[in-house]
């Protein structure tokens, strides 16, 4: 245990060096994502939330102690076995770094180094646990052997060097947490230099302005999601380990491929001197189950990447292009691909540089990240990004493609009941039942509610702020004393409603009606 902590400390200090994704966890756990089967990765996402990440880097750290002890107890038969042992962790660990779509081949040295540091260690403190096998008198001892009334009996025949063992322990475990330490504070020290430079800047007016949200689209019901979501309650599901933490100074965006005549290459101050528009938009994850909470509205502002596209020469699929996809590359790997039709029919695609009024907090992708209203953001919202390739379907599966999810997912209309939650107890007389639902790009018609498979009544919508938000809605339940069920369920505005049959998440969106269950007393 000593030993696998060694190697997690000095792992840490050699990462510091060389960047914070680098270290064996992230390493590891990344590889582990990239490696999961869909139907696991939406087990994580809809039991575990956000905090889907934290528990997989408790998994391994788990899993590396067990694999600590084992190799401890095999080192104290064959001390070189169990220091060879300890390499292969660094050997997982470096190829796990170094074979990252983001990897580098300095990537590999924290591992590397942690393993042999660690390796060195466990062979040291397995020598100092091997009995003596040998008479061997010590000062303190009788002249026939016997050790004198006061010493340990440590010194006899067999038993091994305690003392020793305590002393070598303790200074290893001493001197790797400070390593650690060091480590961290070095990493500290230069995501401060990054944060500050985020904090230094100011984004421009918009050229154009998002219309003013109107004075009834938040119903400002009690238990219902307000309109604009917070960036701090924002949902965030992506496969970073650890947040990227990108120099906007040195942040570069390179956009070529199959039908740019004009390669282009732009930097943040390029973006922020070109004209922004400033749109509100309602952002979905593909990994949402019915009701579930991965959508939020945000007031973001940024570049129409369709000007970028067009500027650089690109024609979408319909007027001959070439091209009918955009992978665009994030710096921690990532690639997501989108449809070049959709972002060039008229929507507001963006380059976002700000969101809710701020510079995008670097969870959701400072300093610039893509928005695609109408899509689900596996295909369309790549975060950290820094390269766009044009090319086509046919050519190249994007990273959730590989793993069976459908290369083209438009946000399917769905609703969300928020209030009464589910088994709550609510007073008989009129009760509000209240929620959201979005059909981004198409807009919501109209919602519906029934109560316990009966008749559907028509609910009060929010006044629309726009076919690329969600909408409010409510509807004055009568409620009578007892256990009642209730369903939503909405039509957008090409006339479609939403279907009842049940689907998972997986390969392209969840459909169903939303239901809770409520005991009025």
């Amino acid at each position: 245990m000593i030993a696998g902590f060694t190697a997690l400390c000095v792992a840490e200090l050699v990462a510091a060096a060389v960047r914070p994704e680098a270290g064996p966890v992230t390493a590891v756990g990344g590889a582990v994502i990239d490696r999961t089967p869909p139907a696991v990765k939406d087990f994580a996402v809809r039991n575990f939330g956000t905090d889907d990440k934290l528990v997989l880097q408790l998994g391994i750290l788990v899993l590396l102690a067990v694999f600590a002890m084992a190799v401890g107890v095999l080192a104290l038969r064959y001390r070189w076995t169990g220091a060879a042992a300890v390499l292969v962790f660094g050997v997982v660990g470096a190829v796990s770094a170094a074979g990252r779509p983001e990897g580098r081949p300095t990537d590999a040295l924290p591992s590397a180094v942690g393993a042999l540091v660690a390796a060195g260690v466990l062979y040291l403190l397995a020598g100092r646990l091997t009995p003596v096998t040998g008479p061997s008198p010590a000062a303190g001892e009788t002249g026939d052997g016997v050790p004198a009334d006061g010493e340990s009996a440590d010194a006899e025949q067999g038993a091994f060097d305690r003392r020793g063992f305590v002393i070598a322990a303790t200074a290893a475990a001493a001197a790797s947490a400070g390593a650690g330490l060091l480590g961290r504070r070095l990493q500290a020290s230069q995501l401060a230099g990054v944060s500050a430079s985020r904090g230094d800047i100011t984004l421009p007016a918009p050229a154009s302005p998002a219309p003013g949200i109107p004075g009834g689209a938040d119903l400002g019901i009690r238990g219902l999601s307000s309109f604009t979501t917070p960036n701090k309650d924002f949902y965030r599901v992506d496969t970073a380990l650890v947040v990227p933490r990108v120099d906007a100074d040195r942040w570069r965006l390179r956009i070529h491929g199959k039908g740019v005549a004009r390669p282009v290459t732009l930097s943040f101050q390029d973006l922020l001197g070109r004209e922004l528009v400033e749109r509100d938009i309602t952002l979905t994850c593909v990994s949402n189950q019915v009701g579930g909470p991965y959508v939020g509205t945000a007031r973001w502002i940024g570049v129409r990447l369709a000007t970028l596209l067009a500027e650089a020469g690109v024609r979408p699929p319909s007027k001959g292009g070439p091209a009918d996809q955009i992978v665009a590359r994030s710096v921690d790997g990532m690639t997501i691909g989108t449809p070049v039709e959709e972002v060039m029919d008229g929507r507001d695609a963006l380059l976002a540089v700000g969101m809710n009024g701020e510079p995008l907090p670097f969870d959701h992708g400072f300093p610039v990240r893509m928005v695609v209203p109408g899509l689900y953001g596996y295909v369309s919202a790549c975060k950290w990004i820094q390269d766009i390739e044009l090319t086509t379907f046919d050519a190249y599966d994007a990273y959730w493609v590989k793993r069976d999810w459908s290369r083209e997912a438009p946000i399917k209309t769905q609703s969300r009941i928020d209030t009464p939650r589910p088994f709550a107890a609510p007073k008989a007389g009129t009760v509000p039942v209240a929620g959201v639902a979005w059909a981004q790009h198409r807009g919501i018609a109209r919602v519906e509610v029934r109560v316990d498979g009966g008749k559907w009544h028509t609910a009060r919508l929010a006044a629309e702020a726009g076919r690329d938000t969600w909408r409010q809605w409510v509807w004055e339940w009568p409620a009578t004393t007892g256990h009642h069920t209730l369903e939503v369920r909405a039509t957008d505005r090409t006339g479609a409603t939403q279907t009842d049959e049940r689907v998972g998440t997986v390969p392209d969106g969840a459909t169903g009606w939303h239901s809770v269950v409520v005991d009025v007393t």
